[in-house]
């Protein structure tokens, strides 16, 4: 049996960072990986198979705490769920690592500052080619560097609402975007700004994922391994249940057992927490690594909506997540709590309107909402409650049990949205309720999924120590979202990615293995 220095399980956001940053050092990485990669095919761009068929989701079920089937929206490829991602790469606001009082209750610091974090997420967003601008969102944190690409400029509509929203005294931005686009020169651009960007795999490798940008640069070096479609069931242990000395997969229809020196789960938040409790044993009955009885619990995903403006003027934008407004992020003069982010999905056709967006206005055909609509995405901070949690069915199957939470903010943001655009050449001039159309995302939606394997200094009130590595297992880290101890209000990717590039230097360190090359100087 090949023994490996690091095994790597899963290659999304945080696997395939990690192995591409671990890569150069010349030690035996094996990443294992439960699917395969993407086909390249018609229907990657096609929004009947990605909307209305779900063709990509995975086909498991699980089940919500009420015991009904959960089908989530979740993905098992190479490059997990950035396959799919709209690729928007916020860093996390400065004052989220610190404690925050919200209106339904405290979300709480984390172990490490921004400040610590920060020159990780420099080096994550040149690795991801994230086109951006700093410091016109009135919330953006520091920067050491600037954006290495130019901000993906606005097209005309949303450029219009861009000046709306500036003359009624907000400040909106560009949206921080890792896309391989070149606007000064299309024709050698790989990206070519489509409308099948959010939510579908790119068809012409120019949306920055962690397949395209990490894990196939990692594997061209011949110590790093990739297996596809091998499921990992449960994580080996000593007899003193301080190290891990194998990972049992099921492979081909076989179960086989392969070792490291170092094992990382990078499963996703609700996959890890899962993987752990099943690995289940007598040193740590609970699940693994779980004798402070966190594994599983404080499950956030954040308080989504798409909110969908019906304008007189039609929407001819064709790649329209590029604006954003975060004036009230942390809140307002009316509202002393934070509320928030704005911005967008991408453009929504007839076809995806048809397969469950919002309830659409009476009399209304669907291609012409979809011809006039502005398309918004708003996103508010869900807080860590215990018992939003996974666990498992008694044979082995996720139960996802969550209660939402802390929604008066979300509430808010919303009406602060539909109050704005009702002056801004909405239809018509005074904007009748139903004519801002909304859901709230469901509990399958769990592309946000984060904080149940929490890190802190203290092994009684958190799994992992301020490195992602187990209190109680020597060897064992966590790198996706589940280290998150509360979640923000952004898109987690790029936390996620700059904090596998943290840890991968420790790694590197505790290997004695020289440093990966920067990964802002290897392009």
């Amino acid at each position: 049996m090949t023994h490996y220095d690091v095994i790597i399980i899963g290659t999304g956001a945080g696997g395939g960072t990690l192995a591409y940053h671990l890569a150069p050092s010349g030690k035996r990485i094996l990443l294992l990986e439960r699917g395969d990669y993407v086909r390249r095919e018609k229907d990657n761009w096609s929004s009947r198979a990605v909307n209305v068929d779900a063709k990509y989701h995975t086909k498991e079920v699980w089940q919500d705490k009420d015991g009904k089937p959960l089908h989530p929206h979740t993905n098992y490829y190479v490059g997990g769920n950035t396959k799919f991602y709209g690729a928007a790469l916020f860093r996390l606001r400065k004052q989220d690592f610190g404690e925050i009082r919200h209106h339904g209750g405290l979300s709480p610091a984390w172990p490490i500052t921004y400040d610590e974090l920060e020159p990780y997420y420099t080096r994550a967003e040149y690795l991801y080619q994230v086109h951006g601008e700093r410091g016109v969102d009135p919330t953006d944190p520091w920067a050491s560097a600037p954006y290495r690409f130019p901000a993906v400029q606005h097209e005309p509509r949303i450029q219009r609402l861009h000046d709306d929203l500036s003359r009624n005294g907000l400040r909106p931005f560009h949206v921080p975007l890792g896309i391989m686009l070149d606007e000064s020169d299309p024709r050698k651009s790989r990206c070519i700004r489509c409308e099948t960007c959010d939510g579908f795999p790119c068809l012409v490798h120019g949306k920055s994922d962690a397949q395209v940008i990490a894990v196939d640069p990692a594997l061209e070096y011949p110590n790093v391994t990739l297996l596809t479609n091998v499921k990992v069931t449960r994580l080996l242990t000593s007899t003193s249940g301080r190290e891990v000395t194998g990972v049992a997969v099921r492979r081909n229809g076989a179960e086989e057992v392969f070792a490291g020196d170092i094992v990382v789960s990078s499963c996703g938040a609700i996959n890890s927490a899962a993987l752990l409790l099943r690995s289940a044993n007598d040193r740590h009955p609970d699940g693994l690594a779980n004798g402070s009885g966190v594994v599983g619990r404080h499950y956030m995903g954040h308080v989504n909506s798409v909110l969908l403006a019906i304008s007189k003027s039609p929407n001819a934008t064709v790649f329209q997540k590029t604006l954003a407004v975060n004036d009230f992020y942390f809140g307002d003069d009316e509202f002393m709590y934070p509320m928030g982010h704005i911005s967008f999905i991408g453009k929504l056709d007839a076809v995806a309107l048809s397969a469950g967006a919002p309830a659409i206005v009476p009399g209304m055909a669907l291609d012409i909402v979809a011809k006039h609509s502005l398309d918004f995405w708003l996103t508010s901070e869900d807080l860590p409650d215990p018992n939003n949690r996974v666990t498992l069915d008694r044979d082995g199957n996720i139960v996802l049990s969550y209660t939402p939470n802390n929604a008066e903010g979300h509430t808010r943001l919303i009406a602060k949205l539909e109050h704005l655009l009702q002056h801004l050449d909405m239809h018509p001039h005074l904007v009748p309720r139903n004519l801002f159309v909304g859901n709230r995302i469901p509990l399958a939606g769990v592309a946000h999924q984060n904080g149940t394997v929490r890190f802190g200094r203290d092994p009684r009130s958190s799994a992992l120590d301020a490195n992602c590595k187990a209190h109680e297992v020597e060897n064992l880290y966590v790198v996706d979202g589940s280290f998150f101890p509360s979640s923000g209000a952004v898109n987690p990717a790029l936390t996620i990615m700059a904090n596998a590039i943290r840890v991968g230097d420790h790694i590197l360190e505790r290997l004695g293995a020289r440093m990966a090359v920067p990964v802002e100087t290897a392009q």
